[in-house]
């Protein structure tokens, strides 16, 4: 589909055979916007069963103007996306506008001053706040105005839950970090972006997200980190998530520093069918770690 300027490219498209439209009642609508790509989850609310995935990556935009009709472009060629008679919708925003605050210093009238402090606020940009299920940290975003009313429009008549990537990804490994031995350190790679989390004690320690300009800038950015928390690079667990593997030459570079690396698995609780197992497990853990959020 092309606009003025951009384009969007479906990349990744399952869908599980016993999935059934007539049904959106029964199922909730998870969706991931960012800058670069756009992911799409359906899954059945009950049964946690996922029945569609898609990926679409987006041409190079120059504006939140282009990214806003792009995206009505997405929608109005969907079969699914403008259907209003969902269980439930949840839309998380993947942007470096976020910063994460204690619920008790957290003022909901000064969520805006939160949120200078890491980034500067556009005019035509909104702030929202999500709270984390596990450590009930707050995270305040900002979203393009114009594109969070006509959200609001498309899904008038159903329960939507507005997010931030980071609140998925720090609330779903929260769960893994809770069961794991020892406290390795949890990387997601996204597109031109990197995630490093890490938790002591079941706690958050750390999360940041790093724009990635080269392929020098993985490996410098997790050494950095990892340096800065006292962890060894030789004995210290990594475990990835993400567009990454074992295979692509950014593990392959990795590897040549962090020698205990392993693959993460999707959230638990949810369940896939056999047409699933093309999507490797530490793939779109964002995404599927939408379902488990406070609503």
């Amino acid at each position: 589909m092309q606009t003025a300027t951009a384009s969007f490219k479906l990349v990744k498209k399952v869908r599980d055979d016993r999935f059934e439209e007539e049904r959106l009642n029964e199922c909730a609508l998870l969706i991931q916007i960012g800058v670069r790509d756009v992911q799409v989850g359906v899954v059945e609310d009950a049964s946690k069963r996922v029945v569609l995935l898609e990926d679409y990556v987006l041409g190079e935009l120059q504006s939140h103007d282009e990214l806003f009709q792009l995206l009505q472009n997405l929608f109005d060629s969907h079969p699914l996306l403008l259907a209003g008679f969902w269980q439930r919708v949840i839309i998380s925003f993947k942007n470096s506008k976020f910063a994460q605050v204690p619920p008790s210093l957290f003022v909901e009238e000064s969520a805006a001053d939160y949120l200078k402090i890491n980034a500067a606020l556009a005019p035509d940009e909104k702030v929202l706040w999500s709270r984390h299920g596990a450590d009930n940290l707050i995270t305040v975003f900002a979203v393009q105005t114009g594109l969070l009313t006509w959200l609001q429009k498309v899904y008038a008549n159903t329960r939507v839950t507005y997010t931030h990537q980071s609140v998925a990804l720090v609330q779903g490994l929260s769960q893994v970090a809770a069961s794991q031995v020892g406290e390795p350190l949890y990387i997601y790679v996204d597109r031109f972006k990197l995630h490093i989390i890490a938790y002591r004690q079941g706690k958050l320690l750390y999360y940041n997200q790093f724009l990635i300009k080269q392929f020098a800038d993985y490996v410098k950015y997790i050494m950095v980190v990892m340096k800065g928390l006292g962890m060894d690079a030789e004995k210290t667990r990594v475990v990835l998530w993400g567009y990454i593997g074992k295979n692509s030459p950014h593990y392959q570079e990795f590897y040549k520093y962090v020698r205990n690396v392993e693959f993460g698995g999707r959230p638990a609780g949810l369940e896939l069918g056999y047409l699933f197992d093309e999507v490797q497990e530490h793939h779109f853990f964002d995404l599927f770690a939408l379902m488990f959020l406070p609503s």
